[in-house]
């Protein structure tokens, strides 16, 4: 689908002249029976879009697979060491410095995704977003009602994003798969399978495509201040 691809060419790259490119990073994993194995990639450019309309920046297609190790007991999960995905961003940002793009933000849409901040902790004009800061003033900003630590995977948060941009990717039947288990303290060690059998935590019954509009439009206004921090660094 071309909307989650940016469809520049080489000549408006040229006349741009971009300072800072923007590379969103999905995950190929389960989201419950109601939201495609893409929905991280999607949210990901989604909110690079947003941002891409917003700031003069460049938006790169995106990354669709990582490290979703945690649900490997779904079918579908698709994942890649950390180290791979710590070596092909470090490969894109030095290809971005060739060509004469010093500064490259990673808009990640997958939690699992780890090791992007010791890629950006490790890197020179490099910058991770939305943060957990700017994830909680999007939350609040959007009304979402479930606290964070409930809304985990495939819940309100998530599906309110796509009903807004992309609605025709969720399920008709989203709202009757709610599920909470917010004691998740083994999680890296037993996965996601012992604390769900949908792959839901969350409650998407919440969700509403107003509560995403204004989520992505607090995400919007959050990135400013990560170009003014590239700028300062």
């Amino acid at each position: 689908m071309t909307e989650f691809l940016p469809l520049n060419t080489t000549v408006d790259v040229r006349d741009q002249q971009p300072a800072v490119a923007i590379l969103p990073v999905g995950s190929h994993e389960q989201h419950g029976p109601h939201l495609p194995l893409a929905t991280d990639t999607i949210v990901a450019s989604t909110v690079a879009r947003a941002l891409s309309s917003a700031y003069p920046v460049l938006e790169l297609p995106p990354i669709t697979m990582s490290c979703s190790h945690e649900h490997a007991a779904w079918p579908g999960t698709v994942s890649i060491s950390a180290a791979t995905l710590y070596a092909v961003v470090r490969d894109i940002a030095e290809s971005l410095r060739r060509s004469g793009i010093e500064k490259l933000v990673l808009i990640n849409g997958h939690g699992g995704n780890y090791v992007l901040s010791n890629v950006v902790q490790e890197s020179a004009g490099m910058a991770l977003f939305p943060t957990e800061v700017d994830w909680n003033n999007a939350r609040i900003a959007g009304g979402i009602e479930t606290p964070m630590i409930s809304d985990m995977h495939a819940g309100e948060l998530e599906v309110s994003i796509l009903l807004q941009a992309h609605p025709e990717v969720v399920r008709a039947d989203y709202a009757q798969h709610d599920h909470l288990a917010d004691d998740r303290d083994h999680m890296l060690t037993l996965g996601l399978q012992a604390y769900t059998k949908s792959g839901v935590i969350g409650l998407p019954s919440r969700a509403t495509a107003e509560k995403g509009r204004d989520v992505l439009a607090s995400l919007v206004t959050s990135f400013a201040a990560v170009l003014t921090a590239l700028e300062q660094g």
